[in-house]
């Protein structure tokens, strides 16, 4: 019985470990909640003092906190740590927001990041400055871009899309109201597509036209025709749509001048039209001619995108432009339109010449991130912005399926635009399921 009674014990044991074992591997999320969250918490609190000294993240207190330990409490002067104001967990990992003492900075704790990362066991640490005086930290306890799953309170709103996930276990949102126009870089094969297929199914759920550019003959994006306002699926046409948008621009001007705003979220509600949103698949396409015919075409098509990046923000309308490159050599123009467009996105590229050219007037720093994104991790990428941060995101994986369903949901938000309309798709018809022709005849039973 007693060795019975071993046995069971220590077959439980090992069933236990490795059922521990195959969560940690196939459901990072639940092992972090039951397992890996107590364990940091623990190891947070039991080390936190003595990190922070040994990473040099203690200050010396002031003369009077001094003089009180010594003489009134009687105790040894300690260096002073970052105060610990808040500790939560999360799905993916411990949220800390410590107050800084005098002396430290958030650039300080930041430069220590990789250090806290090994000594409190966790997959990442990143430092986010809340307000003055005040940093948290974002620790993730598992790589949360391995398996991506955006948080549940990520929906489209106003004109805020989430579209990817952060590698601090965040949503990363397409703003377009801090954000107005934007740039997406990548090779074939990395993801460019699944982004863009993830924000067409975020847009095409708020109230606003949808206007497409895709000169590969619309075979990207002519599957959304049942959402678009608009689509021109070749040069010519790219550049009477582009004209149209830039005399829609100057429209809205005269109203705004009219009524006094000088924006177009100033405007009441009953006035203010409808934000706009252009999306061009491969900006190469409208920058690159065959003869010297295509030059004025050309002239045309780069003239008005520059006008749109530069003034159309306080109108409602905004760019979303992708390629594989966007650098000088493309032709006049194409690196005075790449200045404009402020928020970056750049997938895995082919050299890092082009990363550059995405990241390097913005986020210098970010460009050998953006180099070393491997090719069996589609849709990983480095988003930045001007304001010098950046990120590594990633796109969770949809079908063109699922996208072109939401498109045809919300068909009924597309608005009003006139001056659109003669560039409006055809929507192909549902097709109905085709059902066996019903037996004329009763079947004869033996």
């Amino acid at each position: 019985m007693t060795d019975l009674s071993t046995w069971l014990e220590a077959s439980g044991a090992i069933a236990g470990t490795g059922g521990v074992a195959y969560m940690k591997v196939r459901a990072p999320r639940a092992y972090w909640r039951l397992v890996g969250l107590p364990v940091t918490w623990g190891r947070f609190a039991s080390k936190y003092r003595t990190t922070m000294d040994v990473c040099g993240l203690t200050v010396q207190p002031s003369g009077f906190r001094a003089f009180m330990v010594r003489n009134v409490a009687s105790s040894q002067v300690q260096p002073v740590a970052p105060k610990i104001r808040r500790v939560r967990g999360t799905s993916t990992g411990l949220r800390v927001t410590l107050r800084l003492p005098a002396g430290l900075e958030p650039a300080d704790i930041a430069a220590a990041s990789e250090r806290l990362r090994h000594a409190w066991g966790v997959h990442s640490v990143h430092v986010i400055a809340k307000k003055p005086g005040y940093v948290e930290l974002r620790m993730t306890g598992f790589d949360v871009l391995k398996r991506v799953r955006m948080p549940r309170k990520a929906m489209a709103h106003d004109l805020v899309v989430p579209v990817a996930l952060r590698d601090d276990g965040t949503a990363y949102e397409r703003d377009y109201r801090k954000v107005p126009h934007a740039l997406t870089l990548g090779a074939n094969q990395s993801g460019k597509s699944m982004y863009q297929r993830n924000l067409i199914k975020g847009l095409a759920q708020l109230p606003l036209a949808l206007v497409g550019i895709d000169c590969k003959r619309g075979v990207e994006q002519t599957r959304y025709a049942d959402r678009l306002s608009a689509l021109a699926t070749n040069p010519d046409d790219a550049a009477s749509l582009i004209d149209v948008l830039v005399a829609e621009m100057e429209d809205r001007f005269d109203l705004l001048a009219k009524h006094g705003a000088s924006d177009v979220w100033d405007l009441p509600a009953g006035l203010r039209p409808a934000p706009v949103v252009v999306l061009v698949d491969e900006i190469a396409e409208l920058f690159l001619i065959s003869s010297k015919k295509d030059e004025d075409r050309r002239e045309r098509i780069v003239t008005g995108l520059i006008r749109l990046a530069q003034l159309s923000r306080a109108v409602g309308i905004y760019l979303e432009i992708s390629g594989q490159r966007f650098g000088s050599e493309l032709g006049k123009g194409a690196t005075m339109l790449r200045a404009q467009l402020t928020g970056r996105v750049v997938h895995r590229v082919n050299d890092k010449q082009t990363a550059e050219m995405g990241l390097n007037d913005v986020a210098p720093e970010a460009v050998p991130a953006a180099s070393l994104i491997p090719a069996d991790r589609p849709g990983l990428a480095v988003a930045a912005d001007s304001s010098g941060g950046w990120s590594r995101i990633r796109t969770p994986e949809i079908t063109e399926v699922e996208t072109v369903a939401v498109c045809r949901e919300f068909a009924h938000l597309i608005p009003n635009l006139p001056a659109l309309d003669p560039f409006r798709p055809a929507v192909a018809p549902i097709s109905a399921p085709t059902v066996p022709p019903m037996p004329t005849t009763a079947p004869v039973i033996p």
